[in-house]
């Protein structure tokens, strides 16, 4: 099995949309012509890069990635990854790895001097980021806002 891990292209939005059903099942599907909307935002995004792992032309997982520039740390910017999802078929093969892997490349080649993400209240998940050589090194806190609320 061969893991390609690419960025994102166009043609890889149905694939993305069912990735990220699997990882958040309760959301209802985002309609086409506002996934659209989205991807045409996200494309022209400076510094966004959504990674595929592309397994034999089917699309295995992903991971978003955005290179915020920073005015600390010597103006080296901070890879920011979310929306990590592997198939379930194609979990525990190596995917989930070579996606973090090249996102550790990618700030690499921004002149990052971190990654960061937040990770569910999982151990799985836990374990797994500890063993790409990710570090629990603080405590995460968000708050969420409802949708229709003022802007």
């Amino acid at each position: 099995m061969k893991i390609l891990v690419r960025p994102a292209a166009e043609a890889d939005l149905p694939a993305l949309l069912a990735l990220y059903g699997e990882l958040n099942p309760d959301d209802a599907p985002l309609p086409g012509a506002s996934a659209d909307a989205v991807w045409a935002a996200i494309s022209s995004q400076q510094g966004r890069t959504i990674l595929v792992a592309d397994v034999d032309g089917t699309v295995a997982g992903t991971a978003d990635c955005v290179v915020l520039p920073n005015l600390t740390r010597g103006g080296r910017a901070i890879l920011f990854v979310e929306n990590v999802v592997v198939a379930a078929s194609f979990q525990r093969r190596g995917v989930g790895r070579h996606l973090m892997e090249s996102a550790v490349r990618l700030g690499g080649s921004a002149g990052c001097y971190k990654v960061q993400l937040l990770a569910a209240d999982d151990e799985f998940v836990h374990t797994f980021y500890a063993a790409c050589g990710f570090q629990a090194r603080a405590e995460g806190f968000r708050r969420y806002i409802p949708q229709g609320s003022l802007r």
